[in-house]
């Protein structure tokens, strides 16, 4: 039985090119996306409008200067809205919009996919760990986390 992960691909693979993230490129578009917290941001959002106080529960291994910066990036490729309401003290929302609420099927697949592999994943991680494990004479390389 072949595993469709590891099959190669019909043919040489073509040459990269120095271009093939140019301008034009849709990827390019996504850059935002690999920001470190877009993701869990966008899940925080999912269910509804948030304040900032409130994702700083959840997210509380952001600092508050970077949450901002990624809110505000976020708002400008337009993922998100930020609603001010003119209160005192001043309240602030965040909400999804229509094209960051069009990314959770795609995340959902993504995660659902991380379900499916994670044993071999961190199977992997492990091999891999105990393949560059030192000899009795190098020093202990710091180790990656551990399989739950």
């Amino acid at each position: 039985m072949t595993d469709s992960l590891t099959e190669p691909l019909p043919g040489p693979p073509q040459p990269l090119t120095a271009d093939m993230f140019g301008p034009e490129c849709p990827n390019r578009a996504l850059i935002r996306l690999d920001a470190k917290w877009a993701w869990l941001i966008i899940r925080c959002l999912e269910g509804g409008p948030r304040r900032f106080s409130e994702l700083r529960v959840p997210l509380a291994r952001v600092t508050p200067k970077v949450l901002s910066e990624s809110l505000r990036a976020m708002e400008r490729d337009g993922l998100i809205t930020r609603t001010a309401y003119p209160e005192n003290p001043p309240r602030v929302e965040y909400a999804l919009t229509d094209l960051g609420r069009s990314l959770l099927g795609p995340m959902d697949a993504a995660c659902e996919w991380g379900r499916r592999h994670l044993g071999r994943l961190l199977d992997a991680r492990e091999a891999y760990e105990r393949r560059r494990a030192p000899g009795p004479s190098e020093p202990a390389r710091p180790s990656s986390p551990t399989r739950p």
